[in-house]
């Protein structure tokens, strides 16, 4: 009996502790700032004219609850949170229950959230999954509940939730799907729409209807088993044949959303930027979007790429001088894959990786008309190893070739014994002086672009040859400010010197031999299809493997990097390799359009002379040459007669470790 009066007396001490805790949290919410859940989500995002492209919730599109249909209502009620307005915030008896079941099998099945919890969560700006996260949303949950009517949390939580497709709140969502306002909208469409939220990019209608069907059987069958409608009316719903004519009257870039979670993304790693939407009142970001640039490039995407084929893009075209994104393609359609390959992925690269082996070998007493022997090899290793890279098709002129042809025939090996002769180190620091921070092995294979890199490294490293020898950072966000105009964030645009503008000239004219026909011999270019479609003048580098292809090319006012292959990493046939090459130059040419040809290009440093040079095999010119081509070469290390040295007995000795 004396053991069961003093767990009396505990339990009675943790009652009275817990109701004074309570009170005070109760004390404490009161008297703390109040949480302005009306702008929630509220975020417009500008492009470099400064029109909107995007916005979530605006004030002006908030709609009543009054306005909603009462199926959205019940729908969402019934599917979420059936206890809503019995409980405080926290439906303490369903967070148990989904407990023992997540702890029966192992994983999470079930979640416990109340729409007070999600509407606090959707406060936030990142959904980072940390304990302190856990606690603000916690506070944030009371302070809602303490100072706002269940009617009210209801109406914002409805304004605020992700439809899928950028349509955040129910009003944007029943517009973009069905044309017509949250007040008309019946059982079916109703039901439709409450089951996007829960996974927007699996549930929505337009990316896998068969998926949103299910969802929408499960939400009917929840109303029915809670008496909010009968077995007939959700027979009828589920039977209702939808039309989407909401879509289809929306003028939308199906790529747009790639740009705008980029945007999102970086949006959340800037320190100055509150982590709540609550904390600012709203926010407007300017980025560096060029939409028509955008839509035009969506446009010859969706040309040159057949509708029927699974093969995916991604494109990016950025400012050399800034780093700032222009425009961005992370796969060919948003709405029917969200995954962003153009920030996310990563892929090998091929040949584009050759440049910065190039730039690293002019930068160690190579010049243009430095010649190895084209023809096949076979490297052998200290520990006996073999290695024996090819050209493309077995193609070898079997006779020296200079720096220029090597590059116009994206020739391997001259690349490979190029990058023993300088030592494994050279290319990785210079592709770590531009930015290049992705894992790079020390292996001979590494200018064939072995390894996996993502575009927008790939975009911002090819920036220092196109700026002269600068590093930038890729950025989409120009300026970010609060509702009422107050700056929050400014991009600096700061560029570090990392490369010789002497020799990033002379790469730059380099790689203008991928579509130049004075290159013709044994081989062909690998662009010179492009020869008579360029209007303007482009340094361009394609890399091609069986299962990933680029093209990335630029002046000194954009850079441009087109990456094509299968998400699954399927082998490419052979007309898919047309695709990344059709698209660059297609939407380079519309970037520099209005401007003369060659007004991008590039001025010739005063340490710097130019040469007429037989450009195959890069020795100096003689009037017995049929072929001439004035090549570049820094003060003093020109060709100086018709032999040129060749270093194949240099290379020999040499065996990478």
């Amino acid at each position: 009996m004396k053991i069961f009066k003093i767990l009396r007396k505990i339990i009675f001490v943790f009652i009275i502790l817990g109701l004074i805790g309570y009170l005070g949290i109760k004390i404490y919410v009161k008297m703390s700032p109040n949480v302005l859940i009306n702008t929630a989500n509220s975020v417009f995002l500008y492009d470099k004219d400064e029109n909107v492209f995007f916005q979530g919730n605006d004030e002006k599109e908030w709609i009543s609850l009054d306005d909603i249909s009462q199926y959205v209502i019940d729908a969402t009620i019934y599917t979420e949170d059936k206890n809503f307005y019995k409980h405080h915030g926290f439906d303490f008896l369903r967070i148990i229950k989904a407990l023992y079941i997540n702890i029966i099998n192992g994983k999470t099945v079930q979640g416990a959230s109340t729409i007070t919890q999600q509407y606090a969560k959707n406060l936030f700006l990142s959904f980072d999954k940390t304990w302190k996260r856990k606690w603000d949303e916690m506070w944030y949950t009371i302070k809602i509940e303490n100072n706002y009517s269940k009617e009210e949390i209801l109406e914002g939580y409805l304004n605020t939730i992700n439809y899928g497709h950028g349509m955040y709140g129910i009003e944007n969502a029943s517009k973009y799907y069905f044309g017509k306002s949250a007040s008309e909208l019946d059982l079916a469409e109703a039901t439709m729409l409450t089951g996007i939220p829960k996974s927007p990019s699996n549930y929505s209608p337009l990316i896998d209807y068969e998926a949103a069907k299910k969802r929408q059987k499960n939400i009917l069958n929840l109303m029915v088993e809670n008496g909010v409608i009968t077995e007939k009316e959700k027979n009828k719903a589920y039977q209702e044949e939808l039309n989407f004519v909401g879509e289809k009257d929306r003028e939308e870039l199906t790529t747009l959303m790639y740009y705008h979670d980029a945007v999102m993304d970086e949006l959340k790693s800037i320190d100055s930027i509150p982590k709540s939407y609550s904390d600012t009142s709203g926010l407007k970001i300017y980025t560096s979007l060029d939409l028509d640039l955008q839509k035009k490039v969506e446009k010859i995407m969706e040309e040159e790429i057949p509708k029927e084929s699974d093969i995916q893009t991604a494109i990016v075209l950025m400012n050399p001088e800034t780093g700032g994104v222009e425009a961005l393609i992370g796969g060919r359609d948003y709405n029917k894959s969200s995954f962003n390959r153009a920030t996310i992925s990563k892929r090998q690269v091929g040949s584009t990786m050759k440049p910065y082996l190039y730039y690293a070998a002019l930068e160690n007493g190579f010049t243009s008309s430095s010649a190895f022997t084209s023809e096949a090899t076979t490297f052998v290793f200290n520990n006996q190893e073999e290695y024996s890279p090819q050209n493309n098709n077995k193609t070898y002129g079997n006779k020296p070739i200079s720096m220029g042809t090597a590059i116009a025939y994206s020739e391997n090996i001259y690349a490979v014994k190029t990058h023993l002769f300088l030592g494994e180190e050279a290319l990785i620091n210079v592709a770590r002086r531009v930015g290049i921070s992705s894992k790079l092995e020390k292996v001979p294979s590494l200018p064939l672009g072995t390894n996996e890199i993502n575009i927008l490294e790939m975009a911002a490293g090819y920036s220092a040859f196109a700026n002269e020898g600068y590093k930038v950072k890729s950025h989409f966000i120009e300026r970010v400010e609060d509702k009422n105009g107050k700056v929050l964030y400014e991009a600096k645009n700061s560029k570090e010197a990392v490369l010789n503008p002497s020799i990033t000239f002379i790469l730059n004219n380099l790689l203008t031999a991928t579509y130049d026909s004075d290159y013709i011999d044994y081989n062909y270019p690998t662009a010179i299809s492009l020869a008579s479609k360029l209007t303007h003048k482009y340094a361009l580098k394609s890399g091609t493997t069986e299962t990933d292809n680029w093209d990335i090319g630029f002046n000194k006012n954009v850079v441009c990097a087109v990456w094509v292959g299968y998400d699954d990493n399927k082998a490419l046939i052979p007309s898919e390799y047309k695709y990344a090459q059709n698209i660059w130059y297609k939407s380079i040419e519309y970037h520099e359009r209005g401007t003369k040809n060659d007004e991008g290009w590039y001025e010739m440093p005063k340490n710097v002379s130019a040469v007429l040079v037989e450009p195959i095999s890069g020795r100096l010119a003689t009037n017995n040459d049929k072929k001439k081509k004035m090549m570049y070469f820094i003060k003093g290390t020109e060709p100086s007669n018709s032999e040129q040295e060749v270093f194949d007995s240099k290379v020999e000795s040499i065996h990478p470790s």
